[in-house]
């Protein structure tokens, strides 16, 4: 039974027929948040560059992948629960692999070989209501087949929140530190 249906914000943030009596925006339910680049990046963001492949010297930033002096990086998908409903909320973060585990990504993604098995992994992104301000030791495991890897954090509330799931506020938070906040726009008709 998915308990956040008798919740009306949660109705009412998956109905995509109603529209916001305040200002007619409507609502379709979860959507990800990714990031451009990792937080140590020094060189700008992709989008912003006008092209699919950022390359300033020897450091290189596409879509998936990243290299920046002697560090490599992956774009992943962290996966988080809801509680309360089947659904699941991605972040998508970088993680700074060993080159080894960087290099066996992009063989198997490129099809020179297969057999992607992840590795030991660090996220590179700090995550609203997740702030460490220093990287988090993860594991980066092989994603379903044609999708990104997903990481998972070793310890502490992101690790927590993997395990048991993000409240329906919880992720509402996370919405509005990343700049849509939606909370005033799911209240009473």
């Amino acid at each position: 039974m998915n308990l956040l249906n008798l919740d009306a914000r949660w109705r009412r943030f998956n109905d995509e027929g109603r529209k916001c009596p305040c200002c007619g925006q409507s609502f379709n339910g979860i959507f990800d948040i990714g990031y451009d680049h990792p937080d140590c990046w020094p060189h700008g963001a992709l989008r912003e560059s006008g092209t699919d492949d950022l390359l300033v010297g020897e450091d290189r930033l596409t879509a998936d992948l990243c290299r920046w002096q002697e560090h490599r990086f992956i774009r992943c998908v962290l996966p988080l629960p809801i509680r309360g409903s089947d659904e699941v909320f991605n972040f998508g973060p970088w993680a700074s692999v060993q080159p080894d585990t960087f290099y066996s990504y992009l063989n198997d993604a490129t099809g020179v070989e297969s057999g992607f098995k992840g590795g030991a992994a660090w996220l590179m992104n700090d995550l609203p209501g997740f702030e460490t301000h220093d990287p988090l030791a993860c594991d980066l495991r092989p994603g379903p087949e044609g999708h990104r890897p997903q990481l998972f954090a070793h310890e502490g509330p992101l690790a927590e929140a993997q395990e048991n799931g993000l409240s329906f506020d919880q992720l509402l938070d996370i919405y509005a530190a990343t700049g849509t906040d939606i909370r005033p726009h799911l209240a009473n008709d």
